[in-house]
């Protein structure tokens, strides 16, 4: 909850504006103060009647209104609050930002902050993907604003690409998360996720049939006691969780380099199923049938260890965390596999058809370490999650 936690709410221009009204009321719902700012853009799509119906405040929106600026309104609205979110964030908005321009309450109220900045970018794909707005979005970042989004869809316009405003519940979460000072604030993991994708050819691959659901709901669990997560994934069924940072990767070296890229890191948890081998003579163009009925032949090399890599490294993380999902003799291939690869804890669940956890909604596990073993009862993987991420925790407090 947002109990006693208060947002300046800065509404720029954009048909995604009416989006800020939802994220209002989902944010008053939490118990938090909203402080409504609308641009003169944001009110062509937004009426301030509206906006400070569901906000419950004054809605600001001339920098040169005497009554506030008598007592420095606009210096005031800009530390007072707990954190600044831009919904939507225009393309003018980040420009205006990245070059310390302040020619209107908004960009005023943002230039004279030092109060944390949350921009969730809205704008059409083109525009996202112009080199200055990638620029901005880069000077901005260096600058320390968070971003949430954008997503990928279909525009107003009738485009489709990245550019649409991230949806209320993705901008309220990615609000908790920097906001709610959980038992991990301060820490950075790695969460690994999904299958890895070793290609035959350009339209085939050799995988496996995990769906990322482990990886994505222990991903949100650290999330939400405060940490700073680093999202690396194969190509999962289930989609990343808002308010942590995505790497998507196909290969299981490209897993590897993502996750070494993402270090220094407090802790990681590998709960990738990551193919234990490549093609080596994968062709560049489309394998034919070539009427003979032979089939071709495939060379195969084993992928990096990207467990064993990482426990063996020097930004060794103080907690890592594999998983071992096994069709028989369970906990003696996981016991073999943590004293093998080097890591604290394995996590093992037997993943035999009849089970239908691979790709299920449950899980059953026993997490093994140097002390012992515990085996949990069959629970929805969101469960396992927030178990895990509460041990975690613990263990990088002790």
């Amino acid at each position: 909850m947002l109990s006693g936690k208060r947002v300046l709410l800065i509404i720029g221009g954009g048909i995604a504006a009416y989006k800020s009204l939802s994220l209002i009321r989902l944010l008053r719902g939490q118990g938090c103060a909203v402080t409504p700012v609308l641009t003169q853009a944001g009110a062509q799509f937004v009426t301030p009647l509206s906006v400070s119906a569901l906000a419950g405040q004054k809605v600001h929106s001339a920098l040169f209104d005497l009554t506030d600026e008598s007592e420095m309104g606009h210096i005031e609205l800009s530390r007072s609050a707990d954190l600044i979110v831009v919904a939507p964030a225009t393309a003018d908005l980040m420009a205006k930002m990245a070059t310390g321009r302040a020619e209107d309450l908004a960009s005023t109220l943002l230039l004279a902050t030092d109060t944390p900045v949350l921009l969730a970018p809205a704008m059409n794909v083109r525009m996202w993907e112009h080199p200055a707005t990638q620029r901005n979005l880069a000077v901005l970042r260096g600058d320390g604003i968070r971003f949430v989004g954008p997503d990928e869809g279909e525009m107003a316009c009738g485009e489709y690409g990245a550019g649409r405003m991230a949806e209320p519940e993705a901008i309220l979460a990615a609000i908790r998360a920097m906001l709610v000072q959980g038992p991990l604030a301060g820490q950075h993991i790695i969460v690994t996720s999904g299958p890895t994708q070793e290609p035959i050819d350009p339209v085939r691959y050799i995988s496996n049939r995990s769906s990322g659901a482990q990886g994505a709901a222990i991903a949100a669990a650290l999330r939400d006691l405060g940490a700073s997560v680093t999202f690396v994934t194969g190509p999962a069924a289930v989609p990343a969780p808002d308010g942590v940072r995505v790497v998507a990767v196909e290969t299981a070296q490209e897993m590897l380099a993502a996750v070494e890229a993402a270090l220094p890191a407090s802790a990681a948890v590998f709960a990738a199923a990551v193919a234990d081998w490549r093609v080596l003579n994968a062709a560049s163009s489309k394998v034919k049938k070539d009427g003979t009925g032979q089939a071709p032949a495939l060379q195969f090399v084993e992928n990096p260890d990207i467990l064993a890599t990482i426990c063996r490294g020097d930004a060794r993380p103080k907690l890592v965390v594999g998983f071992a999902a096994e069709t028989d003799d369970v906990l003696g291939h996981a016991r073999a596999k943590r004293l093998r690869k080097g890591c604290d804890w394995i996590v093992a669940n037997d993943v035999s058809p009849h089970t239908g956890i691979m790709g299920g909604v449950e899980n059953s596990v026993t997490v093994i370490s140097a002390e012992g073993e515990e085996t949990w009862p069959r629970m929805a993987k969101d469960a396992v999650a927030a178990k895990l991420a509460a041990r975690i925790a613990q263990a990088l407090h002790d």
